[in-house]
């Protein structure tokens, strides 16, 4: 896990080794830069060692004619090792790195469906003469590139690019990308105007100064029949998910956990339990049992009493990490930097969990991200199943109440619109009227009812989502090209500010492929979302969070911190002259909504989250354009 950096044509080591230590933060453990002889690429790498943390390990590395710098981890390299040596390869690390080489010189791009991992890889081919770029199939680590006149860049980050820039201007689509927030991430569009994304689940080879892209996943193309009978299904996926959680926990330093409280991240949690006390995973630290809680005393988003119930039930070392919005008002705009996009809600809580791992001495941790895109986990995803149970009125019932239980209890900020069966009736007769109504519910119920093309039973592949079944097709959306993508990259960035690796478990290609191909019905039972999940880690979840049906997401409590800590700095901020000049947001519509906060009883924290986004745009503009124009003028002197 690292921070890469590269050029052609090669651009001297100085000037280049400046724009590398740009990204610092994300490979705290060493810097190197490797330039070709003959001048034509200069490549760099800031180093988080993880694996073989010797001398060895370090990148750009060669092997033969291929010489790599890489960031992201081949979780599987030990079988793909194996693989390799039978047909004649010779190793002299340890690392997954070199494995990835060895795997490219014999199978070239065909390599990459064989890996289970995470990356974002450029690889200089000495004897063609060509740049190849992976990144991997959902996204996890990111890529940026640059082109102007004769000259390719690529980093791990927009902010390494900015000093290629001729001149820092927002994307000639910044009004419209900045209002589809969830919707551009997925795309090669950014923010800034001449940087551009590389595609998840890509490979690409640069001809001449056109990178031509090609895809090397479609998770459709992996759709397979599961076992009609709900109990195997659970004994297959609990296999699978373990063995996710297996090949994640091969590490040279101590990992730990971001731990909720809720399913997802309790499941990871007691998922590496089972696996260390079965045995099974050579290789994996001693020091793996460490969980790190946000702690948000006196606010509605506290889960430190569910986190608490997981730890005493593993009897395993917990840092509950106490929050501290002073100290995050401080730091936001280096947060904000750091993060480089806008978004819903601040990273405060998130980096500063992350920071507390790193000062702990962990360098990795295993997460629960994903689960909600592959499980229905957000509550208006729930109405995209009411197609597929059609009619039948215990399915509806179910739904009902699975849509009832995701409120937090006793948390009227957090409930749900009423929902019974005459909302029902009225759903599948007059999305219009619901849409008004109801507002997000509405749309997305109206989403759920398009026309589509039901699953075909015991069929093994796929060539749209709508095959999928209505459930199932709303979350491949949200999944492949609106939530996940933007989440990836929120936390690349939220870990990674501190120099912490996130694997997650939920997101091994196995998992995922699995999830996709069973029914509707096995996520959602019994009043509850995650069904398949909870009972296939029953075994080893304490039963409060395996009971546990409500959702909290981890957010900032932002309606408490406005009302209480950060109440003096926004106030500050809307009586700016900057703030009353910008053109990047409706500035009066902005300032009253975020007075309105503050100072009125009652409000939601929907309510809140929407103030802040609102007022997002002029934040970045505040702590991301300015400095990276800035940066620029640093660098360009």
């Amino acid at each position: 896990m690292c921070g890469i950096l590269g050029i052609l044509p090669a651009l001297d080591s100085r000037p280049f080794g400046r724009v590398l230590e740009i990204l610092a933060h994300r490979g705290p453990d060493g810097q190197s830069i490797w330039q070709e002889p003959e001048g034509r690429i200069t490549l760099g790498h800031r180093r988080l060692a993880i694996i073989d943390r010797s001398e060895a390990g370090v990148q750009p590395m060669t092997r033969g004619h291929l010489t790599i710098t890489c960031n992201g981890e081949i979780y599987n390299y030990q079988e793909i090792r194996a693989e390799l040596q039978k047909l004649g390869h010779e190793f002299h690390t340890q690392t997954d790195t070199e494995v990835l080489l060895a795997a490219w010189q014999e199978w070239g791009p065909a390599c990459l469906p064989r890996l289970n991992g995470m990356w974002a890889f450029a690889l200089w081919d000495a004897k063609k003469e060509k740049l190849f770029l992976s990144r991997d199939r959902f996204g996890k680590k990111p890529l940026f590139f640059h082109q102007r006149q004769g000259r390719f860049a690529f980093a791990s980050e927009m902010k390494a690019l900015v000093p290629f820039l001729k001149k820092v201007e927002v994307s000639e689509e910044f009004s419209l990308l900045k209002d589809d927030l969830f919707g551009y991430e997925p795309t090669e569009k950014t923010l800034i105007q001449g940087i551009s994304r590389f595609p998840a689940g890509h490979w690409g080879e640069l001809e001449g100064n056109q990178l031509k892209t090609q895809s090397f996943w479609n998770t459709l193309d992996h759709i397979h029949a599961v076992p009609k009978s709900y109990g195997d299904q659970v004994e297959e996926f609990r296999e699978i998910f373990l063995d996710a959680c297996r090949i994640r926990m091969r590490a040279d330093v101590p990992l730990g956990t971001a731990l909720s409280g809720g399913i997802d991240s309790s499941a990871t949690m007691c998922g590496m339990a089972q696996v260390a006390r079965s045995g099974s995973n050579p290789g994996y630290p001693n020091q793996w049992q460490h969980a790190f809680v946000a702690s948000l005393p006196g606010t509605a988003l506290d889960e430190s009493r569910e986190a608490r119930i997981v730890t005493d039930f593993l009897k395993i070392p917990a840092t509950f990490v106490q929050i501290d919005p002073i100290q995050g008002i401080l730091e936001l705009e280096d947060m904000l930097f750091q993060s480089e996009e806008i978004y819903i809600t601040s990273p405060v809580p998130m980096m500063q969990t992350y920071r507390a791992a790193r000062q702990a001495g962990v360098f990795v941790t295993l997460d629960g991200h994903g689960a909600d895109e592959l499980f229905a986990g957000y509550d208006t995803f729930l109405f995209h199943a009411f197609r597929d149970c059609g009619l039948n009125p215990f399915s509806v019932h179910n739904l009902l109440q699975a849509y009832r239980n995701l409120a937090p209890p006793d948390q009227p900020q957090f409930a749900k619109p009423a929902a019974g069966w005459k909302d029902y009736l009225r759903w599948v007769t007059d999305f219009e009227s619901w849409a008004k109504m109801k507002g997000h519910w509405g749309i997305e119920l109206k989403k759920a009812f398009a026309d589509q093309r039901p699953i075909r039973p015991g069929q093994n592949k796929v060539t749209d989502p709508g095959q999928l079944g209505s459930l199932n097709q709303g979350l491949y959306q949200l999944f492949h090209t609106q939530n996940l993508p933007t989440l990836l990259r929120n936390y690349d960035r939220y870990s990674m500010g501190s120099g912490v690796e996130i694997r997650m478990p939920f997101l091994d290609h196995r998992v995922v492929n699995y999830l996709f191909s069973v029914p509707w019905s096995s996520k959602i039972r019994h009043g509850a979302t995650k069904a398949l999940l909870r009972d296939a880690l029953r075994p080893y979840l304490p039963p409060p969070i395996y009971q546990r049906k409500w959702k909290m997401g981890f957010q900032t409590p932002i309606v408490e911190w406005l009302k209480g800590p950060w109440k003096e700095y926004f106030q500050d901020l809307l009586a700016e002259k900057s703030f009353m000049e910008s053109d990047f947001i409706p500035v009066q519509t902005v300032k009253k909504e975020i007075t309105r906060i503050i100072q009125e009883p009652g409000v939601s924290y929907r309510e809140g989250e929407l103030a802040y986004a609102a007022l997002s745009p002029y934040l970045w503009e505040k702590a991301v354009l300015k400095r990276f124009e800035a940066l620029h003028r640093e660098m360009q002197s």
